[in-house]
């Protein structure tokens, strides 16, 4: 049994003991809440990081895209431009109006002295003048036909010179006259070897055009030759 004297020191005690218990109890949950306030904090501080991070890893995906993209274009760009390079060594032929097909081209060591037209052999490099025409050819006429000609003509050394004569009707005589071309006797365009160069007349400046394999150019292509009056097909004699 306690004696009294032990009773009432522990009666003294009570309220001595419950308030520290109770202080103990107010520090842990304060510890808490200031381990789950820095946890929250250095969360916060944490998210715009991963954002960034985040941000960062997507615009070098999509740059990665867009550079495959743009390598791809390119790609097929340069294969165009490959493509669209005039070749010099690729024969002549001469198409037919009914079938529009090739007929046979020189071959053997007549080959090696040019293509022959109504019983002309004439200049190979004219072919190479009807490709780069091609290559520059626009969609529609911007009323330059001559001017697109003479460029082709000379940037394939057909001819050495740029010729001067302002009108598309005047070309053939200046062809003739100043660079060695030679009048044939075809009266049908759709029969000219290709590489040729025909001429029109008419109201205005008339016009020319050069017959490829597929049907004419000047400053633009056309499947069917000009409504003009013809004045003559031409070709330079090899």
């Amino acid at each position: 049994m306690l004696s009294r004297r032990a009773i009432l020191i522990l009666f003294l005690l009570l309220p001595f003991t419950v308030h520290a218990a109770e202080s103990a109890s107010s520090h842990k949950k304060k510890t808490r809440r200031r381990h789950s306030t820095a946890q929250t904090s250095e969360a916060a501080k944490l998210e715009p990081v991963a954002a960034k991070r985040s941000s960062r890893a997507a615009k070098s995906s999509r740059g990665t895209e867009n550079m495959e993209e743009k390598t791809s274009a390119s790609s097929k760009l340069a294969t165009r431009a490959v493509d669209a390079i005039p070749d010099a060594t690729q024969p002549s032929s001469l198409y037919d109006r009914r079938t529009a097909t090739a007929t046979a081209p020189a071959t053997g060591l007549f080959g090696l002295f040019g293509p022959k037209a109504d019983g002309v052999r004439y200049d190979s490099r004219m072919i190479h003048a009807a490709q780069i025409a091609e290559a520059r050819a626009r969609q529609h006429s911007v009323r330059s036909c001559w001017r697109y000609v003479k460029e082709a003509l000379l940037a394939a050394n057909v001819v050495d010179t740029y010729p001067q004569t302002a009108l598309a009707k005047q070309a053939g005589d200046e062809l003739i006259n100043r660079h060695g071309f030679r009048r044939l006797s075809i009266s049908d365009p759709f029969k000219a070897p290709v590489g040729s160069v025909i001429v029109y007349g008419g109201p205005g400046a008339g016009h020319v055009e050069i017959r490829t394999a597929d049907g004419f150019v000047s400053d633009f292509e056309s499947p069917t030759p000009s409504k003009r009056p013809l004045l003559g097909i031409f070709v330079k004699p090899s």
